[in-house]
């Protein structure tokens, strides 16, 4: 135990120790919206006095600061000095660090498809028994982010491999609410609600939906977006799964049908702004304008939690936009879905202090700093919500802790030449006119040449 952590309690409230290097801490030790009791607890039971914690990771500039902001606290409560590596090349740079035995202690990955092949070379430690049964009892849809995280060793046994920290939501629906005020549309609630106010708003005249496919060499990937939606609201999550790991074929006929519910939005002319045609070529950094024209030129654009970054700049969010959750079929009773995406940190060297870091990472503390400083997002039932930066943060944080399950952005999960490439291109051939079929059989010759 660390003396300077003492507890002590103050008539008004928690107080604790002033901390050695307190001038570099964000909030100051005991204020705020913050379980200081789990840093305490935490603090109590570590000393790492001088010990130093490599960890690598892809968070470069304001990513980068924000994450040391919450490492500085790990540094208080146990007296080790964490070294934070961030880079654009971090998975090319990983594999060569493997290669050349000078892996650090730990890794932080963009998304799980590389830590699971590090896992299965041995390269990545498997964190405790118990992790599965945390993440089932700390986490929304628990299950859903212990499965996110289990591999296989290189003994070809399953163990849970990493640790959920950050996350991003993707299935939300942006509009304007003065727009939807002006012709009284209610926000829907179900898949059927949400087609039902898709064909009112084209009965009205206007155009319910702005989509735009075109993003540079990465074009087409906004429409995989949409059929993982559609997949896991057509299917229960199993399914979705075996269609990521190819252990049913892209083909499948389950597959197609949730290719073709994309289309009965995307490829009815009337429903889309320029027609059919123009998604395919539009970027969809530019399509979401069309919700802020005036008349507006659409009424909905379907995007992840980031889409703000491309508003314009006199957009302000909760007031000339907001966003609902992209509601699940009725009919179907397969609960709350949620895609998205979700940083996943692994053990690459082994040893105490890293395992320390893994256990401050579980604490209610490390998510509530880091959702306190806008952006991330974290289904951490026991996180104090008042933390969030702001309401809209917080309404899209609801949204994560309200899923029955989560699944990450299929895609990238693939294989490389099939997630991000063939999937890309094969949507936008669907988008000027093939069919789902026979996109999907293409896709799938693909897949079956590198099985």
């Amino acid at each position: 135990m660390r003396t300077t952590h003492l507890l002590t309690t103050a008539a008004l409230g928690l107080a604790l120790a002033a901390p050695v290097r307190a001038q570099d801490l964000l909030h100051p030790i005991g204020e705020g919206p913050f379980s200081w009791e789990a840093w305490q607890a935490f603090a109590d039971a570590h000393d790492f006095d001088g010990q130093v914690l490599a960890v690598s990771g892809a968070s470069t500039g304001d990513d980068k600061d924000k994450l040391e902001n919450v490492f500085a606290y790990f540094e208080e409560a146990t007296g080790a000095t964490v070294r934070l590596s961030g880079s654009d090349s971090f998975e090319q740079d990983i594999v060569i660090a493997n290669q050349a035995g000078s892996l650090p202690d730990i890794a932080m990955f963009p998304q799980p498809g590389l830590a699971r092949d590090l896992a299965g070379q041995g390269a990545l430690a498997p964190l405790e028994d118990g992790t599965r049964a945390w993440f089932e009892d700390t986490f929304a849809a628990g299950a859903s982010w212990a499965d996110l995280a289990t591999f296989e060793g290189p003994d070809g046994t399953q163990a849970v491999y990493g640790m959920i920290f950050g996350t991003d939501v993707k299935s939300l629906v942006w509009y304007s609410p003065q727009a939807f005020d002006e012709m009284g549309y209610d926000i829907p609630e179900t898949m059927e609600e949400l087609k039902a106010l898709t064909e009112d708003i084209a009965d009205d005249g206007g155009t319910p939906w702005c989509i735009g496919l075109g993003a540079g060499a990465a074009t087409g990937w906004p429409a995989t977006d949409w059929v993982e939606e559609m997949v896991l609201r057509t299917q229960p999550p199993e399914v979705y799964d075996q269609w990521v790991t190819g252990e049913i074929p892209f083909d499948d006929p389950r597959i197609v049908a949730a290719i073709d519910e994309f289309g009965w939005f995307a490829r009815t002319d009337a429903f889309v702004v320029g027609g059919t045609d123009a998604v395919a070529t539009t970027d969809f950094r530019d399509s979401v304008d069309g919700l802020f024209a005036i008349p507006p030129d659409c009424y909905m654009h379907r995007q992840a939690s980031f889409i703000p970054n491309f508003f314009p700049p006199n957009v302000e969010v909760g007031r000339d936009a907001d966003f609902f959750y992209f509601p699940a079929y009725d009919d179907r009773d397969l609960g709350t879905p949620v895609l998205g995406s979700g940083g996943l940190v692994g053990i690459t060297t082994d040893g105490p202090l890293a395992r320390a870091f893994i256990e401050f990472l579980k604490t209610p503390f490390a998510h509530e700093m880091a959702i306190a400083q806008g952006q991330f997002l974290t289904p951490h039932l026991e996180a104090n919500t008042d933390a969030y930066a702001t309401d809209v943060q917080a309404a899209q944080g609801a949204i994560l802790t309200e899923a029955t399950t989560f699944r990450f952005d299929g895609s990238d999960l693939m294989p490389g030449e099939i997630g991000t490439s063939a999937f890309w291109s094969g949507m936008v051939d669907y988008q000027t006119g093939a069919s789902a079929e026979q996109v999907a059989a293409d896709i799938e010759r693909r897949w079956q040449g590198i099985r």
